[in-house]
């Protein structure tokens, strides 16, 4: 045994990724001759596929195994290990990497369970042990409790699967936390004639994380597109930059996230808090730097034909050909369903389509009342042309499906015409069928040739893929924004210090938004009855009664909210109201005072906020506010910083949006002021770091010339009460 340190020097992480899946040697520590074993297995398939590299089985009390020599230690082998499968009971794991370090290995794929996914003590201190050997010894690792790794370019298969394997290099990189699922998409995906190069089952994500394996794929020049199934994000700041660097490269990121948390919302504080639940806010920041989250597996497979085999689409307007008016009908039905629009066509696309005049196919804007009808090759490559050639369709849609045997000329000549049209066009142009279906050697073949459009399978799967493509395409770029002033620091530091209660009350949640330009009706608060009356008598009748307490987040639940105060004699009344509402309210909350405040109105009812998602930060939130907040979700998250472009990107993402341009006669709202009170919004979130959990405003009342925070609430997170 070397000592310690003596191993090579430790790498980054992108240059241990290539490492881990450009071993120059392969040991296989466990090797048995126990039935259906998994080191067997690894063995058989690195042999199967053609390993470019030498493989050494390895056991501590086997001087043979599966036929040929087995080796008892690290300083047995004819060479220094490079890369370690590790597949022994997990109380010896932490010692044999550290050997395998020492030896001069550089990676290792830790198969073996019993670290992070099971919560008893021994494997806490398990965990903790090879945790530390990693820190010290600087060796890669995917896993522990994984499945193994694949790379088609050295025929390297350590995946434990007897199915077997296509090892051809192909544009698609994946990485998952589960194995399993990762073999069902690569096989999927083979089923539709698209190869994956490399896979990787990165399992419990000790070392390397799913971050790491996006920034190395975006990085390798055989890579077009970087699938992925997450669990967690572990580092968010690493998974967004690696995303941010795959977008870059013009790569994209197509993922299944494991879902949101349904306790987490059911425990938050403020609305805010429950409707900016974890995928929202993952969908929102991940989205941001320009991952692709799909529903589901069926959907990654169709978004990954696409970004194959298509252009990259500028913008999510459609065009369509069909030859069914049935699926025109259930085309029109999807695309609405899932946010998507059809093109308006210009006048000289219509004339250039009206040139065809014969029975057989639909063409056009679906939406449109009439529709030519056009046949022959050559009129219906004519009018793929015309479509593709109107400024107004971003992608073109076609009906077909892939012949499963030797199908008529004319039909050969449509897919071949098409094919050599896409190659020739800027614009994605996508078959989509009727109903799901499977190829045949014949259709593989032929789809081989075909490698300049994508062919998609049933049209909700495919439309509800086709959003979700094209979803962020018109995202502003990230917003910069002003250093943090010394006045904002010192007042988010007298309201956040350590020590106090778990929100602020509304008048201390107003004076920290004021000094972020989001403003309040005229408002103050009284120690007593007789300062109610005289603050209601300074601002005029009708006013509002409420009481404050940092205790009492929703007011109006416990009866501390009295509206449509005329006279002194109601402000009087409604202040001995409040005072008995909360000495009746179980909890017993202190009564900071009573917020005599301005009845204002005449305006649309939003609600902003924040929300500091455990996964991936912070996100704003806007929509429709009031009451009816929580029964329409009318509300879309954007992830800080916010400028005014972004801001009213986020606007527009909603139906409130379209109430504040004017909607049916109602006049045009202050637009402006919205933005300034996003975007004050979105720069307190970020000054204030993680002290903050969510912010309420609801309502902000918006108005012609203005608008106003109703009512305002602060979540404090709790690290900060001390």
């Amino acid at each position: 045994m070397t000592a310690k340190g003596t191993g090579p020097a430790p790498l980054d992480r992108v240059a241990q990724v290539r490492a881990l899946l450009n071993p120059r040697n392969i040991v296989i520590l466990g090797a048995t001759d126990k039935p259906g074993n998994w080191p067997q297995r690894v063995w058989r398939n690195l042999a199967r596929y053609g390993f470019k590299g030498a493989v050494y089985p390895m056991n501590p009390s086997r001087d043979s195994v599966w036929d040929t020599r087995c080796y008892r230690s690290f300083e047995e082998l004819p060479e220094p290990p490079d890369h370690v499968i590790v597949l022994i009971p997990a109380r010896f794991v932490a010692d044999a990497v550290r050997d395998a370090a020492r030896a001069g290995a550089r990676s290792a794929t830790v198969m073996t369970s019993g670290f992070g996914e099971v919560t008893d003590e021994g494997s806490a201190e398990l965990t903790v042990e090879l945790q530390r050997v990693l820190e010290e010894t600087g060796l890669a690792i995917s896993g522990p409790n994984c499945l193994g790794n694949f790379n088609a370019a050295i025929n390297m298969v350590t995946l434990p699967d007897d199915r077997a394997h296509r090892v051809d290099p192909g544009p698609v990189s994946i990485v998952g936390q589960s194995g399993g699922l990762l073999m069902a998409v690569k096989r999927t995906l083979e089923e539709r004639g698209v190869f994956t190069g490399k896979l990787v089952t990165s399992g419990n994500e000790m070392n390397l994380t799913t971050a790491d394996y996006i920034r190395y794929f975006a990085e390798d020049q055989d890579t077009k597109v970087i699938v992925s199934y997450l669990e967690a994000v572990h580092d968010p700041e690493n998974f967004l930059s690696a995303c941010r660097a795959a977008k870059a490269a013009g790569k994209p990121v197509l993922l299944v996230k494991l879902g949101a948390s349904d306790a987490g919302r059911a425990a938050a504080m403020a609305h805010t808090g429950a409707l900016a639940g974890s995928m929202q806010a993952f969908d929102a920041v991940a989205g941001d730097a320009g991952a692709i989250r799909l529903r589901n597996l069926d959907d990654l497979v169709e978004a990954v034909e696409f970004f194959v085999h298509a252009k990259p689409s500028r913008g999510a307007k459609l065009g369509a050909i069909t030859f069914s008016g049935g699926m025109r009908g259930l085309m029109l039905d999807l695309a609405t369903s899932h946010g998507l629009e059809f093109a308006e066509l210009t006048a000289e696309t219509r004339a250039k389509l009206g040139e065809g005049q014969a029975v057989g196919m639909i063409v056009g804007n679906p939406l449109d009342a009439g529709f030519t009808a056009v046949s022959g090759g050559d009129a219906y490559l004519r009018s793929v042309n015309a479509m593709l050639d109107d400024p107004g369709v971003d992608i073109l849609l076609l009906q077909e499906e892939i012949p499963r045997a030797p199908a008529s000329k004319i039909k050969d000549g449509y897919l071949r015409g098409v094919n050599a049209l896409a190659a020739a066009s800027d614009k994605p142009i996508v078959y989509v069928t009727m109903i799901s279906h499977g190829l045949t050697d014949y259709s593989r073949e032929l789809r081989g040739e075909l490698a300049n459009v994508a062919f998609m399978q049933e049209m909700d799967k495919s439309l509800r893929t086709i959003s979700a493509i094209t979803s962020n395409l018109m995202t502003p770029k990230p917003a910069s924004r002003e250093p943090l002033s010394q006045d904002k620091r010192a007042l988010l530091d007298e309201l956040l210090k350590p020590g106090t209660a778990p929100t602020l009350n509304e008048v201390d949640s107003k004076h920290l938004l004021a000094a972020y330009g989001i403003a309040s009706a005229r408002e103050d608060i009284a120690a007593d009855v007789e300062q109610a009356v005289r603050i209601a008598e300074s601002i005029g009748y009708p006013v509002v009664a409420k009481a404050v307490s940092a205790a009492l987040p929703h007011k109006s639940d416990a009866g501390g909210v009295i509206l449509g105060l005329q006279s002194a004699d109601a402000v009087r009344k409604a202040f001995a109201d409040i005072q008995q509402a909360i000495a009746r309210h179980p909890e017993k909350p202190k009564l900071d005072g009573v917020l005599i405040a301005e009845q204002v109105t005449g305006g649309l009812e939003l609600v902003l906020g924040t929300s500091l998602d455990p996964e991936m930060g912070p996100v704003v939130l806007f929509g429709s506010g009031g009451v009816d907040l929580e029964l329409l979700k009318d509300v879309a998250l954007a992830a800080p910083p916010l400028d005014a472009t972004r801001a009213l990107a986020l606007i527009e993402r909603t139906r409130a949006g379209t109430l504040v341009k004017g909607y049916r006669g109602r006049p045009a709202l202050d637009r402006d002021a919205l933005v300034a009170a996003l975007v004050g919004l979105s720069n307190l979130v970020l000054d204030a770091g993680d002290r903050i959990t969510s912010i309420d405003v609801n309502p902000f009342l918006l108005r012609q010339k203005g608008g106003v925070a109703l009512d305002a609430l602060v979540v404090l997170n709790k690290s900060t009460k001390g």
